[in-house]
């Protein structure tokens, strides 16, 4: 099967760089896919869990913020806020965190809190969602 370089850079570090046979992530629309050959485009990655296939065939998890992703020929970048994998993810934390979230939602606030508490429930979910795939597969 055909491989191209992916690199995921998050604030903190460069959480991948190596060869992958295939990435799936979420976009605006949806779940999106990239393969080697892939058209080039720019496209932006949503709050949620991204999996890419390594040339081994083995899939690698991981829960990632908004950010953007580049694909310009055999090359695909994605730069996001934060990247973890399942294993990282502290369940406890990230379900304070929801019920936070789920609170401040409640209360009276601006349309800019509201969109921040909005975005603050979702990385908890997708950190939450994400935690449950840190089981050996």
């Amino acid at each position: 099967m055909r491989t191209f370089s992916l690199k995921i850079i998050a604030c903190d570090r460069v959480f991948y760089d190596g060869e992958c046979t295939m990435l799936v992530f979420p976009g605006f629309d949806g779940e999106m896919a990239v393969m080697a050959g892939h058209e080039a485009m720019t496209s932006t990655i949503e709050i949620g869990e991204i999996r890419y296939q390594l040339p081994d065939g083995s899939w690698q998890y991981a829960v990632v913020s908004d950010g953007l992703l580049k694909v310009d020929r055999s090359k695909v970048n994605l730069l996001v806020y934060s990247a973890e994998k399942p294993e990282e993810i502290d369940a406890f934390r990230a379900e304070a965190a929801a019920a936070r979230a789920r609170e401040q939602l409640q209360q009276k606030q601006s349309l800019q809190e509201y969109r921040i508490s909005q975005a603050s429930l979702a990385r908890a979910m997708a950190r939450l969602r994400g935690a449950g795939k840190n089981v050996p597969r």
